[in-house]
Formats: C-alpha cells, structure tokens, sequence
C-alpha cells in the first residue's frame, strides 16, 4: 500500500485540501458518507501536514492535523478522559520505526504487545452505573460526543445490564455485519427509503436516527474500558491490569468483544511476531463478516501505557496499521481528453459509478494513449478498479471473460481537445504542438505564484482578464505591461494598476531559481530547480548545457537531461523576451561549473567555496522566529542554498545541521539521537546574516 501524500503546491491549494478534508470528517463523522475513502482521506492529511511543516505560519484554524476525527464536531456530551484517534502506519517498515521510536521514548523493550481487528464502525463509549447501561456517546471530536441512548436498544453485543454492579465506561466500535446491513437495506426499501451505501453509512445513519418507523440491528465490539469517578475498586484494577486482560474482564461482565471472531486480539512478545499476526489478520480479511480497514497494534502493559502518554490527538502506545484499499469491478462508459498546463493531453476514464471503500466513484486515471493500448481496453469493458492511496483511482485492468462482443474501441483525439491545433505524439505522453499556448492562463498563473515569481495580487481571475484583454500571451508580457493599458480594464483603479506593476518590477529580480521554475519545465520542481540554478549560475550557461553536463546536477539522470535540453530549446523565445524584459537571469552567490573535462567537487559545483554553509547538508523544521520568522520553507530553503548548503526535507547520517523553530517534534528527536548539530532560528540567522532578504 502506497502512504505517499497529495502535493500541495502553494496556499490555495493548501486550502482547498483543508476544505475539503474538513467537509469530509464532517460527513464520515455524521452519516458515514464522506466522498472520501479512507485511502483518499489519509492521503490529504498526509499531505496538508507536509505542506504545513513546511509552512507553518500558514496554518488555518480548520485544519485537521492534530484533531481527533479531523475535527469534526459532533455533539456536546463532555467525555470523562479524552477519546482519541490512533496514528497510522501503512508498512512493515513504518511500523517497525514507530516500534523503535516507543521503545526509545519509555526507555525499554516492549515485552507484549496486544494485536487487534481495527473494526470499520463508529467509536462510542457506553457508561455504567451500578451495572446499569446509563448512557451512550459517540466519539464527536474527542473532548465531547453525541448522546446515542436512544439506540442502545437496538445494538447487540451491549447489554442493558452488566454481569456485575460496577460502574465503567466501556469504549468499542458500533457497525453492522454484513448480514446485519443486507437486513437492513431490505427493511428500509421495504419502507419506501433508499438504500444504505455501505455498512459504515448504514451504522452512522442508524445510530442517529430517532423517529423511524421500523428498526434495524447493529453489534458492538469492545476494545477498552477505564473507570469512571466513582468506580471505587475498580479503578484500581484496571489502573494495573494488561490492556488483554483489560479485554478478557470486559467479556467477563457480559459484554461483546471479538475474541470469539477469526480476527480475536492476541498478545505477542516481539515485533516479528506482531508482524505475523498482521499478516494472519490481513489474509482473513475478505472472509469476515464485518468490514476492518486495518490491525491495531498496542502496547499491553499498564506501565508502558502510562510512561509512553498521549498526544492531543493520538496515544503514543498504540499504532493502527492501515491495509490496502479494496478492488471494485465496473464499467468503463467512455474516456475524456483533458489539457494540462504544459499542453499534456491526458486521458480519463469515466465508469458507472461504484462504492469503493465509502466513496463513489466515476473516474480513474489512464495515464497515456500507450497505456489504454497496452492493455486493450475497451469502452464497455468491466474493469477492476482499485484506490492504492490516490485521490483518483487507478483502472487495474479489463476482465476480459466478462466481455459480450459489444465493446469498443477507445477512439484517440484526431486534434488537440482544448484549442484545436495538432497533437504531438511522438511521445507517450501526448502533447499539444502549442504547449503551454494552449493553456496560457494557468501556465501564466503557475509562474505568478508565491514560490516562483511571486507576484502578489495576480491571482487567476486577474489572468484571465489580462489574457482576455489580449494583453498578455505568455508571462514575459507582463513585464511589458503599462499603466494605462492596465487602466481600462474593470476594476483596475489607479491604486490596484500601481500595486500590481510594483509587484512585476519586484519579480524581475527574483534569482534564477524562480525564474527557471516560473517556465515549468517538465521533471523539474522548486528543488530541482534551485540545483539547476546553483550549478550553472546564469541561464546562459543552463541552455547552452548538453545532456551529458545537466547530468552532473544531482538528481538528475540521462531521460530527465534529455527533456529538459529538450524543452529549454523550445521554450527559447519566452527566455528571450523574459531577458529582454529586463528579468533577472543570474544566481546570488553562485559560480559557474568548472570548464569542460574538470571535475566539479561539491564546493565548486554549488558555487559554495567561502560560504557559510559550505559542504553542509541542513534541514529546516518547526515554526521560524526572530529574522526569520516571515519567510516560507521555500524561502528558508533557497537561504540554505544561497549560503552554500544543500536544503534537505529529512534528518538523516548525512544531515549536518538542523535549524529546529518551534515544535520542531521528530525531526529535533531524531536529530538527537543522531548527533546532528541543533541551531535556534536566532542562532542560523546570526550564521548566515549576509544573505538574508533586506526586509528579513
């Protein structure tokens, strides 16, 4: 299973992701119907917690890092101890860190661990009093849920009465089996409603509902309890006990756990053995009776749990391991052609939409014309979906035994879908012959945002304007723009035309770095290239370079080389304007390479030689402060570059340095445990205070 994450590549989109990650923990949370599955769901956090590590001062209130539920808030019932989520890990590898990093935190092996089904329901906790079922709340944001009572009658495997007068909070899983979801598809069609879409939905909903005219059944699944304030004894008992004897006495007072399921908790003594015992769990996986998206794995005794703590959103002791997503065979209806900034002509699958995981879905990506050829598909064909962690799902492949004669061909564009010009398809990636001409706004767009040139107040809609107005055909126009041409446009008063062309003037000495990522050259990013531009220091000597001199920039080998030669001998007369325009084509403290036949070391090659962080490989994590409290990660970054370091995005043997800011977290930890010199922001900045910005 892939845990890659969405890139985000500037605020707005950052953004978006929030948005919708919030819109969709409200819906998963409510009703069980997010347009997210799982997979898509982690994806988006992983991605808006990369992008907010790296720009921390950018953090919006509603962002879902750190929240139990993603911050959804439900209900106003106030929880007696806080009921948190569980962090994921999505490979034998990740889990083995995290085991590594718990043991080092409560300094200790572990010496049992507790393996479990992680069930696809709705956390709630039951409270006791005297015995007595008293009331039931769902898990809301983890300081406060829901009140659910009302239901209570209607979930087996939660008894009324206990088998003992204790009073306890009991926390579990409520969900429907599958016979339990297909009982109440039928009785709830039979009285005229829609169908549930899935187990989850079907649990949410019924949980909630009040005023039905019928009733359908759902089990719970326990798997914690903890004292409540007047629990007397009993405090103490589960204050010492394992958390599998903890499992063993919530059985004994009469209530359901899934010790008697195919995936019953086992203890075990080391990390191999848990690993196994995740295998076991996983092959069962498409043979039980209710749905588990995963195996959580605790740390059983009572001692660990409490020297390991928790988090605001997580225990530290206990880790859920996520499993790969499942497959779904549908139909493929048709493929639609889309156009990409740099003039990619991509093709998309539109399929009857399908449940995979809690989600709908009616599209997957084709990659390229190649890829539909290579592996026959047909418009009609059943084909097996699958959602590896992407946001678009992937067209596994055709089931061919399922095909009736009827399918046909997918028809390739004949002429570019978006502007009608001829298509190059010499490659596998098929491109239209104009490029980025044929998607000026955003190729304009992408070069007016913050980590290129970063010219404030051009957003999109300005784009469209200008390139309406005919005005502006490619980004090096807009260094040719004049105030009074400006001024006729709508909502251009003389204030807005002076600010915007203050901000063009400010982006024609943005350093070459920028400038190169503004042309968007393809199999190049922000990292890329500043070690371009670092290498060759002006871009003179960037296009005059063959392939065989691109390769000696790390990161880049003989088929990315061959592109970028490629492209920058296309995109030769925007360079020229953009030169001409008066835009800066030069790097700050960066030397040229060594002539033809000399071996470039490190120094040389980054133009570093003097340089305060010449030789050194730096980090940057946590939030900055003091001088360097307004700039970007990118910023921080190309900062690290201009002083003669190499930026790097993790801690490794390697790393020399770590600017740790505040809530530096892992990084910091690790950085420790390395031996990696530490430095303050205040401390980094005083280092390399000759190449700060005037206004830092």
């Amino acid at each position: 299973m892939t845990n890659s994450a969405v890139g985000l590549a500037d605020h707005a989109s950052y953004a978006a992701a929030v948005e919708e990650a919030a819109q969709a923990a409200a819906a998963y949370y409510a009703t069980g119907e997010s347009t997210l599955d799982d997979d898509a769901y982690d994806r988006l956090a992983r991605g808006i917690a990369a992008y907010e590590r790296e720009h921390p001062q950018e953090v919006l209130p509603a962002s879902p890092t750190g929240k139990v539920a993603g911050g959804a808030a439900l209900g106003d019932v106030p929880h007696t101890v806080p009921m948190l989520s569980l962090d994921n890990v999505f490979s034998a590898e990740q889990f083995a860190t995290w085991t590594a990093s718990l043991e080092r935190r409560i300094k200790r092996p572990v010496s049992a661990w507790s393996v479990e089904p992680k069930l696809d329901g709705l956390a709630v906790a039951a409270r006791y009093r005297e015995g007595r079922l008293e009331r039931l709340i769902t898990r809301g944001d983890g300081t406060a849920g829901e009140d659910v009572s009302h239901a209570a009658g209607t979930v087996v495997g939660l008894p009324a009465e206990l088998a003992e007068p204790v009073t306890i909070e009991i926390r579990g899983e409520i969900l429907m089996t599958t016979e339990q979801f297909e009982q109440a598809n039928s009785v709830r069609t039979e009285h005229g409603g829609a169908p549930f879409a899935n187990a989850r939905n079907g649990a949410a909903g019924t949980l909630r509902a009040k005023d039905r005219a019928y009733t359908v059944e759902m089990t719970f699944f326990a798997y914690g309890a903890l004292p409540l304030p007047d629990s007397g004894a009993l405090a103490a008992e589960l204050a010492e006990l394992p958390h599998s004897r903890v499992l063993a006495r919530v059985a004994e007072l009469g209530v359901h756990t899934a010790a008697d399921t195919d995936v019953a908790p086992r203890t075990a003594a080391t990390v191999e053995e848990v690993q196994a015992r995740i295998e076991e769990v996983a092959a069962r996986r498409a043979a039980l009776p209710f749905g588990i998206d995963g195996i959580v794995v605790k740390a059983d005794l009572a001692a660990d749990q409490r020297d390991a703590g928790s988090g605001s959103r997580a225990p530290r002791w206990a880790i859920a391991y996520k499993l790969p997503a499942v497959e779904k065979v549908t139909r493929l209806l048709g493929v639609e052609w889309n156009v990409g900034r740099t003039g990619i002509i991509a093709p998309r699958a539109v399929l009857e939409p399908v449940e995979i995981d809690g989600s709908t879905v009616g599209y997957a990506t084709l990659h390229n014309p190649a890829d539909i050829t290579r592996r026959d598909l047909r418009i009609g064909d059943h084909v097996m979906v699958y959602k590896a962690g992407d946001i678009i799902p992937r067209i596994e492949a055709p089931v061919a035994h399922l095909r009736t004669g009827d399918e046909q061909p997918i028809v390739f564009p004949e002429a570019c879908p978006q502007c009608g010009s001829q298509i190059d398809s010499s490659e596998q990636r098929w491109r239209c012959v104009r490029g980025r001409d044929c998607r000026v706004v955003a190729s304009v767009s992408y070069a007016a945002g913050r980590d290129q040139l970063d010219i404030e107040g051009l957003g999109t809609t300005r784009v469209v304007q200008l390139v309406d107005a005919g005005l502006v055909a490619d980004f090096a126009d807009l260094f040719m723009l004049e105030r009074e041409q400006l001024l006729t446009l709508d909502r251009m008063g003389e204030t807005s035309t002076d600010n915007l062309l203050a901000a063009i003037d400010t982006a024609r000495s943005q350093p070459l770095s920028r400038v190169f990522c503004a042309l968007g050259v393809r199999g190049t990013g922000r990292s890329m290239s500043r070690r371009i531009a670092r290498y060759f220091a002006e871009m003179d000597r960037i296009r005059a370079a063959d392939e065989e001199e691109l390769q000696r920039v790390d990161g880049i080998g003989k088929e990315k080389a061959a592109g970028v030669v490629a492209e920058l001998a296309e995109l030769a007369p925007l360079i020229d304007k953009l030169a001409a325009a008066g835009v800066n084509m030069t790097e700050p403290g960066a030397t040229p390479p060594p002539a033809p036949g000399e071996e470039a070391g490190e120094e040389t090659a980054a133009g570093a030689e003097g340089a305060p962080l010449a030789g050194m490989t730096v980090v940057v994590t946590g939030a900055m402060t003091g001088a360097l409290e307004k700039l970007s990660r990118n910023q921080m970054n190309e900062l690290v570059e201009r002083a003669g370091g190499k930026s790097s995005s993790s801690v490794s043997k390697r790393t020399t340095l770590l600017v740790a800011g505040e809530k530096a977290g892992s990084k910091r930890a690790k950085a420790e445990e390395l031996g990696v010199r530490i430095a303050t922001p205040e401390e980094f900045a005083e280092l390399i205070a000759q190449f700060l910005p005037v206004d830092a």
